[in-house]
Parts: C-alpha cells; structure tokens; sequence
C-alpha cells in the first residue's frame, strides 16, 4: 500500500483518511439513524441530551462517539452560536490598510498610537473606556469614559491624545475593525490632525495585542479587585490607576527599557511636546504626626477629624470628579 501511494503521488494516511470518510459516507450506522431522528424530534438538543435519548433508547455509545457523529452529518443545536456566519452579520470593507503588522516596537514617540475599547459592568450598568496608547513609551497619551459605546466615544479619545500630544510629523493610529473606529467623524478627526489611520484584520485580536496587554492589566488591577456600584466610582478609580499607577510608577521592562538599560515607567521617556499636568503641591499625608506647623495648607492647618475633607482617589490634576461630569464621554486632557 505504501509503494502505491508513492506512485500515485499522496501519503498513505491521506488515503486511509479518504477510505475512513467515504466508508461512514456511504454506510450510515443504526447509531447514526438514530441521532438524525432524535435531532429531527428536537433542534434544540446538543450532542449530550442526544447521547442521553440514545442511552434510553438502548443504544451503547458514549458522548464522544455521538459528538463525532453529529460532527460528521453536521447536526448542531438550534440555540448555538456558530460564529459571525451564522448570525447573518458580514463586515465591511477596512476603511484603513494594516500599517503595523503585528510590528509592536517605534523608534520615537508619537509614531504608533494603538487604541481599542472595554467594558465592565457596574451595579448602576456598564462603563466603556477608550484609551490611546503610544507604543515607544508605553504610555496612555488618551482616553475616555462612558456610559454608552458610541463612535463619540472614540472621537474623545482621539482628540484627548491630540491635544496632549500636539503630534508633529507622521502617526499611525492602529485599531481593530470595530464599528466605533469606521465612521466618518472618526476619520475626519485623524486627517484634521494629520494622523494616519490603521487597522487590523476581522476577529484578530493578535493585530492589536499591545493594545489588548493593556486592558488585561487594568482588568486585574481595577476592574476585577471589587463590585462597583456607580460608574462614577468605578470612573475614579480608572484614572487615577491610569496617571498614578500605570502612566507614572508602574515600571515596565519594554523595548526601550531594555535599550537604556533597565527597566522604566512611561513617564520615564522623554515628552517632546504637550505633556501631563503636574500637580500644583504634593499629595496630603493626614496620617503624619509632625508639628501641625509643617503639615500642608488646604485652607486649615490641622487635619479634620473623620479624614480629609476631600476624597484621595478623586483628585486628577486638582479636579473633584466627586461633582456630576457633564453629559457625553469623560476625557482628559490639557489645556
């Protein structure tokens, strides 16, 4: 058998594989029968309640051999998902070519800003966040927050790390082939600015994996440490991991981290234009017991009884996001 199927020019297992297919095609089994009408009964079962009505019925055959049989006459159950085909839905052409190819390293900053949304629930409903992220400095030069995830959304993101950044030269701007990154207000914004736009390939989360490293590790860090109740605090929460922890202590051994030998937060690498806003005075340590003559000044010069008047985690950049935000996605930006 084996010098035939060198003569014929294919593989002896590509002719047994061939031999076992057309031999199942061609001799269907009482088994066989017997899930064609137990599906024909029922849509709605899965190959395990089919192996169950066969086991009642009499027939001696376990859940892996009825999986392979129904794999084999293409029965599926009526309630399951069978991926973007079977919901009707087609995508659209790429409004922007692939100008990163999975190449997740830059020269410079502000050469490939990556961007993507995510969500998570709250008690009061969910919260999406659009972030912006250049890939030199690994930094979060953007983002925004909402309730609602619109192309809006993306937009205030987009002009968030804009006016930060204040790009001069060529940015490619890299996202996936999500509907929020396609309109035409989108677009606008990136050729207003001078950007390039981007993007990856359908249901290929591996062309916007530096983007996806990302929202893993808000996910561990933020989102998954409690149940939120508000979107407000839930909100605090993420911008303040972001400037503080993410954008300026949390060390990261990327690329160029490695070019200048060790290991180095994104607020490390030089900013060439535009920037962070620094806060005006330090943080205030009520907790000290020094001479109340040395602690800082917020309008008294001794620390309240319950606590600071003014909660920690609700100050970025001298703001109280305590008070209601306007209406629309939240952004921050310079001014």
């Amino acid at each position: 058998m084996r010098l035939t199927c060198e003569v014929l020019g294919f593989s002896p297992q590509a002719f047994y594989k061939w031999r076992s297919t057309l031999l199942g095609a061609t001799t269907p089994t009482p088994t066989t029968n017997a899930i064609v009408d137990v599906h024909a009964d029922d849509p709605e079962f899965g190959y395990r309640f089919i192996a169950d009505e066969l086991e009642a019925a009499g027939h001696r055959c376990g859940e892996r051999r009825v999986w392979r049989l129904c794999r084999q006459q293409g029965i599926w159950s009526s309630t399951t998902k069978k991926g973007r085909r079977a919901s009707g839905k087609v995508p659209g052409p790429a409004v922007h070519d692939d100008l990163v190819g999975r190449q997740f390293h830059a020269e410079r900053p502000d050469a490939i800003w990556l961007t993507d949304i995510t969500e998570h629930p709250t008690v009061e409903g969910k919260l999406y966040c659009c972030a912006i992220k250049d890939l030199f400095s690994n930094r979060i030069v953007g983002y925004a927050l909402d309730e609602r995830m619109t192309a809006s959304l993306a937009v205030a993101a987009l002009r968030s790390a804009i006016a930060r950044r204040q790009p001069h030269g060529t940015v490619v701007v890299h996202s996936d082939r999500g509907r929020n990154f396609a309109p035409e207000h989108f677009a606008a914004v990136l050729k207003g600015a001078g950007l390039a736009g981007s993007m990856g390939r359908v249901a290929a989360a591996e062309d916007n994996a530096a983007m996806e490293s990302f929202f893993s590790l808000l996910q561990k860090n933020v989102f998954d440490r409690r149940r939120w109740r508000t979107r407000s605090e839930l909100t605090c929460e993420v911008i303040v991991w972001i400037e503080h922890t993410y954008n300026r202590r949390r060390r990261q051994h990327a690329r160029q981290a490695h070019a200048s030998g060790g290991s180095s937060s994104p607020s490390a690498h030089p900013l060439p234009r535009g920037g962070m806003i620094k806060l005006s005075q330090p943080p205030v340590n009520w907790n000290s017991r020094a001479d109340p003559g040395h602690w800082p000044r917020l309008g008294s010069t001794a620390p309240p009884s319950r606590g600071p008047q003014i909660d920690r985690r609700c100050l970025v950049h001298g703001s109280d996001l305590r008070r209601r935000p306007p209406s629309g996605p939240r952004s921050l930006c310079s001014t």
